[in-house]
């Protein structure tokens, strides 16, 4: 049986920019093809939050100055992101890939992610994306039911909830392509929220941490493997302390200390640690890597990274 891997790739494999991201998804094709290499099915997420705001600003600028069309909603940006960061990274690995003579099918499939209605996060906002506005913008943001805060002396800018992934709407379609050993570009981003309304899904005004996403997509892919990309080789406890310390391999049970403590920030560190920490104590043998994109194999051998087990 191969290896069962999720990968999640933070900003940096990605870029910001579109000249950025092509150069990046180059760099990053050849680290996932190094996995396939290895023997390994994979599956890959991504960070979408530099795209999905460049897209809300556009759709909405756009809306402003034609009248006859209309502001696009979170769901449909979120969507559009997924689109043109999965086309990049889906030819950009299979360039890899052949130039390596592997052949393999590279797949990005559009992923609705379900959420809870009633989810606590729905009444506490704190996701800030898109365009700086006026405050007559923001009046009408608000008329609207939108969360709208201000940076001063920068404007006002929309703010949506982040409630926690509940379920994956495509997961039978994503397990196929897997068991036929391809590989597979699934919630990016985080996924597009979706709410359950009779046989209908309705978009949520939201967004969706990439990382308790792979963390949903690794447990009910039934992974061996969740690897989480960011921009440090390992995680540090007490950072900028003198008893600043790095974190090799640590037990689930040292890793939920850690958190409690407050070692890792709401949003950087701690997403990736709860991901973590829920995907393994789902089942036995399953291991966490946090380390930097361009460590990636050295991790998955135990050489660095921050390993939870």
């Amino acid at each position: 049986m191969k290896k069962r891997v999720v990968v999640a790739l933070g900003h940096r494999a990605l870029g910001t920019t579109l000249p950025e991201q092509k150069e990046a998804v180059s760099r990053s094709a050849k680290v996932i093809a190094d996995l396939v290499e290895e023997g390994c099915q994979v599956a890959i997420t991504h960070s979408n939050a530099p795209q999905v705001g460049m897209i809300h600003t556009a759709m909405n600028e756009f809306g402003k100055v034609h009248q006859d069309y209309t502001a696009a909603p979170m769901s449909v940006c979120s969507a559009m992101s997924q689109g043109y960061i999965g086309y990049d990274l889906q030819n950009g690995i299979r360039t890899e890939l052949l130039d390596r003579g592997i052949f393999r099918t590279v797949s990005t499939v559009l992923t609705q992610v379900m959420v809870d209605p009633y989810d606590e996060a729905f009444y506490t906002p704190t996701k800030v994306l898109g365009r700086y506005m006026s405050a007559e913008d923001a009046a009408t943001e608000r008329k609207k039911g939108n969360y709208v805060v201000e940076e001063p002396g920068k404007g006002f800018r929309r703010v949506v909830s982040a409630p926690n992934p509940a379920g994956i709407v495509e997961i039978e379609a994503i397990k196929a392509l897997l068991d036929a050993d391809q590989v597979v570009i699934a919630c990016g981003g985080g996924g597009i929220p979706v709410m359950q309304q009779g046989n209908r899904l309705k978009g949520a005004s939201a967004v969706i941490e990439k990382d308790l996403a792979a963390g949903k997509l690794a447990e009910e892919i039934d992974a061996d493997a969740l690897i989480i990309l960011t921009s440090v080789d390992k995680v540090y406890i007490n950072l900028g302390k003198e008893n600043e310390e790095e974190l090799g391999e640590i037990t689930v049970e040292e890793a939920k200390k850690y958190m409690e403590e407050g070692h890792f920030g709401v949003y950087n560190m701690l997403p990736k640690f709860c991901a973590a920490v829920e995907f393994i104590e789902k089942r036995k043998g399953r291991e966490a890597i946090i380390t930097s994109y361009d460590k990636l194999l050295e991790g998955l051998k135990g050489k660095t990274g921050t390993i939870i087990r």
